[in-house]
């Protein structure tokens, strides 16, 4: 076993408890989920001055794999080669192309029927799902792909969280989230001294729990949404609840305590643009989620967010982004859902 020195030349002795973590890298993954994960291990090692944490990259086939910055990572190993490890996460685009999709995905069971504590960070959430082990959990979903996911996994609980851990899954919307599970895991698995002093290390502002939710940019991008104005949160939170059945405005004014036309007011303040109009977009910000994130048909997608028809959502979908559902597809190299390979 590896020994290492601190940055102050201290000789960090191995751990006879140190859990082993392989993070599974696949083409177009976020390169800050992978540094947040190791990064925050290797303080907490340094730290403590022993290597309660091994790691180790690991590829569907062990060949470098490229990130969605366009630098390639080398991997130790290949998926099929891993045998002897305490935790998988899966890093990801929602578009990764698996080199093998059989394989790869009855590579994923076989771990997790050996006991293997499995989780994912930002679009990871996808193979992990195709391959039916968040069927039944609970797990953390970026904002940005939450509806794609949705339409594409109904067996999984989806969450607006930061991170969730629900029995042995383990998932991170991001990758400030995945620094702060990796956080969680150090205070409850070393003490609490060590994960200040790696947060303090990084100057992580603060260690957020399971019930932070994730932060959202308002509809029209120019401020997230939890900095409006008190009724506008509340009427959006009403939106967000109702995008398949549009709601009269009448009714989200009065949930927000406020009269239509001081709603319609303080929204054109707040956002530029009126509810109504800031409802539409919501719904059509969804739609292109599962447009592009998923193989839902587009009727399907259409009826998803309060249209009867494909072509009335079709006029508002060009209207807004420039191209039609059908264009906005092909343009997209998209990560297929398919119907589960067996193992």
């Amino acid at each position: 076993m590896k020994q290492h020195s601190d940055f102050n030349g201290r000789r960090v002795e191995p751990h006879p408890r140190a859990g082993t973590v392989a993070l599974l890298i696949m083409p177009g993954f976020p390169m800050g989920c992978l540094s947040s994960a190791v990064e925050a291990m290797r303080a907490a090692n340094q730290i403590s001055g022993h290597e309660h944490y091994r790691w180790q990259i690991i590829s569907e086939t062990g060949a470098p794999v490229t990130c969605s910055a366009r630098i390639a990572f080398a991997a130790h190993a290949s998926l099929d080669a891993l045998e002897r490890v305490d935790t998988l996460y899966v890093i990801s685009s929602p578009q990764a192309e698996m080199a093998d999709a059989k394989r790869t995905l009855g590579a994923l069971r076989r771990l997790e029927r050996m006991g293997v504590t499995m989780g994912a960070f930002s679009g990871g959430v996808f193979p992990l799902a195709q391959a039916g082990l968040l069927d039944g959990y609970r797990v953390s979903v970026h904002w940005c792909y939450e509806a794609a996911f949705r339409a594409a996994f109904p067996r999984a609980i989806p969450g607006d969280a930061v991170m969730t851990i629900d029995r042995r899954r383990e998932t991170a919307s991001g990758a400030n989230a995945v620094f702060d599970l990796m956080l969680r895991r150090i205070g409850a698995e070393l003490d609490t001294q060590i994960m200040t002093e790696v947060a303090c290390w990084f100057q992580h502002p603060m260690v957020r729990s399971e019930s932070v939710s994730q932060r959202r940019p308002s509809a029209t991008g120019d401020s997230a949404s939890d900095m409006l104005p008190a009724p506008v949160t509340r009427a959006i939170a009403v939106f967000r609840e109702n995008i398949d059945t549009p709601v009269p405005i009448g009714d989200v004014a009065r949930e927000a305590a406020v009269s239509v036309r001081h709603l319609e007011r303080i929204f054109k303040q707040a956002t530029g643009l009126g509810p109504l109009a800031y409802y539409r977009q919501m719904r059509l910000d969804e739609a292109r989620q599962m447009v592009r994130f998923s193989n839902t048909a587009l009727r399907d997608v259409a009826f998803a967010v309060g249209y009867s028809t494909v072509a009335g959502m079709s006029r508002h979908y060009r209207a807004a982004f420039g191209v039609t559902p059908h264009e906005d597809r092909d343009d997209v190299d998209l990560f297929r859902v398919r119907t589960r390979t067996p193992a």
